[in-house]
């Protein structure tokens, strides 16, 4: 390698790295900084890496629009899509900035610098900080620029005590290539090192699942959910299984680093406008009547026709009996639970916890065994009928009670409302939307919800003529999802299928198509498919 040079005004030129080791510099320094900063947050706090802790500043701060927008469009993936455009973003600037320090590292330096202030910012407001956590940036800002320094110094070939023969001709040139390469190489292998052991170390202080799983495996259980129908479900259509697989439920959240809490070390405390200030750890939970629940829990954010909707069967403690055992003060309108890393709270109408037949749960169990780390262990609230961000807070470990107007939760401070019922709904799911089917006779297929009441009925109607009752399939709760299904003659061509439902109350969902946004989506699912 050979640098390049420029004259200078008055002296001699000023050697200059070649652009691409350049921007490669840049690069390596700041992926440098992020596994760095990784790494330590792994070893004494995982809510402190700088760049996660970036990430969830940016959705703490991103305006109501912008959130609908990433979960409308990415779904589940809205935050590997975030944190992958985030990376972009800092590598696109990395290698800019070493662009701009061929011959002086300056402007790179001041990059790492200005990103590095960026990491303690959003470490210091996190609302989980600890002093503590200021050493994940501290680490990752000094060796941002320790990287950056040695590789520029390195790539200019005025490194500290140079050797005097690889500084002649032909042999220094390709020996200190060569040498620039290897370092370079070193560098990128350990940012991902660092980046990955970091992540192990986060992992690893999620606590025993396996301990969890065996203690419920071996539970005696006061109420089991009812026994699911082999009829309760069309999954031969193309409809969803009964129950959701773990690996299968929606995840939606704020939550770009899962919080990290053993089961051993879990508590939770429930205190505000109560007669009897209560904490409760696990095992505390473990000793009371243990039950079993099968709910299905929706997203606010579900579009028409959506599919943030899953079913399970939770195991967990009652909480209307611990509120009772509290005892709500009168006035008492609304319980905030919060997440253990204090990033997400929701408020729950304390008249529905209270309700006797609500069922609304501690739950650390699902589908038979512990909580997955993504939905909440070690526990989490489930309160059918509701929909989820004002009501299934994960991890928690705080339960306030107090009223609407004293405290704004998250989602109401950008505009969702505060009651937040789940409307009756339903969805198409055979045929698929702009897919094929053979003309003759059709099944048309899906699933519909009213919580708590249940489905009473499900018509379909084809091209806009007489609406045709469809099958249910054999109910299991009022908290539960109900198949449909019906079958259609059609001739070849295109086609327009909709469906509504009817709750068990005999209120129909109505065609009025709103928005999400105050408290959840309204209208007729309408698909268009080819029959040939």
């Amino acid at each position: 390698m050979s640098t390049t040079t420029a004259p200078q005004a008055g002296g001699p030129a000023r050697p200059a790295v070649p652009r691409p080791f350049a921007a490669l510099l840049g690069v390596l320094a700041v992926a440098s900084a992020l596994g760095a900063g990784h790494l330590v947050a792994g070893l004494v706090s995982p809510a402190s890496s700088p760049y996660l802790a970036v990430g969830d500043t940016t959705v703490r701060l991103s305006p109501e629009w912008l959130v609908e927008f990433a979960k409308s469009t990415f779904g589940t993936a809205d935050k590997p899509v975030l944190l992958a455009g985030m990376a972009v973003v800092l590598m696109l600037l990395a290698a800019a900035a070493g662009l701009a320090s061929r011959r002086r590292r300056t402007p790179g330096t001041a990059m790492i610098t200005v990103l590095g202030v960026l990491g303690f910012l959003a470490v210091g407001s996190s609302p989980a900080f600890a002093a503590l956590d200021l050493l994940a940036p501290a680490v990752s800002l000094g060796v941002g620029t320790t990287v950056f320094r040695r590789l520029h110094a390195l790539a200019l070939g005025v490194d500290a005590e140079p050797d005097a023969d690889l500084l002649r001709g032909r042999r220094s040139a390709v020996s200190r290539r060569n040498v620039l390469i290897g370092t370079s190489g070193a560098v990128g292998a350990g940012a991902l090192a660092a980046a990955g052991v970091g992540q192990v170390l986060s992992a690893v202080t999620t606590g025993s699942r396996d301990e969890v799983t065996q203690t419920i495996a071996r539970a005696t259980l006061t109420e089991r959910a009812p026994a699911i129908p082999p009829t309760a479900a069309f999954p031969e259509l193309g409809t969803p299984t009964f129950l959701t697989a773990n690996t299968e439920f929606y995840r939606i959240d704020t939550a770009l680093r899962i919080p990290t809490l053993s089961a051993a070390d879990w508590s939770l405390r429930i205190h505000g406008m109560v007669d009897n200030e209560m904490t409760l750890t696990f095992a505390d939970l473990l000793a009371r009547p243990l039950v079993e629940r099968t709910v299905t829990l929706l997203c606010v954010s579900n579009e028409v026709g959506g599919d943030l909707v899953s079913t399970s069967n939770f195991i967990g403690v009652d909480l209307r009996e611990i509120l009772l055992e509290a005892g709500i003060a009168p006035g008492a309108d609304q319980v905030v639970s919060t997440s253990s890393d204090r990033l997400w709270n929701a408020g729950t109408p304390t008249d529905v916890l209270l309700e006797p037949d609500r069922g609304a749960l501690l739950a650390f169990g699902m589908n038979g065994e512990a909580l997955p780390p993504e939905h909440g262990f070690p526990v989490r609230m489930v309160v059918p009928g509701l929909y989820g961000y004002v009501s299934a807070t994960k991890w928690v470990t705080d339960l306030e009670v107090t009223t609407f107007d004293a405290t704004q939760t998250y989602w109401l401070q950008r505009g969702w409302a505060r009651r937040a019922p789940i409307k009756t709904q339903s969805r198409i799911d055979v045929p698929r939307a702009f897919g094929g089917t053979r003309a003759g006779r059709v099944t048309i297929a899906g699933i519909a919800w009213s919580q708590p009441d249940g489905i009473g009925r499900v018509e379909v109607r084809v091209d806009g003529g007489p609406w045709q009752d469809a099958e249910l399939a054999t109910e299991v709760s009022g908290d539960t999802w109900r198949m449909w299904r019906a079958t259609v003659e059609l001739a070849p061509g295109s086609h327009v299928a909709q469906v509504r439902a009817t709750d068990a109350n005999g209120v129909t969902q109505t065609e009025a198509k709103a928005d999400v946004i105050p408290d959840g989506a309204t209208g007729w699912p309408a698909i268009v498919f080819d029959a040939t």
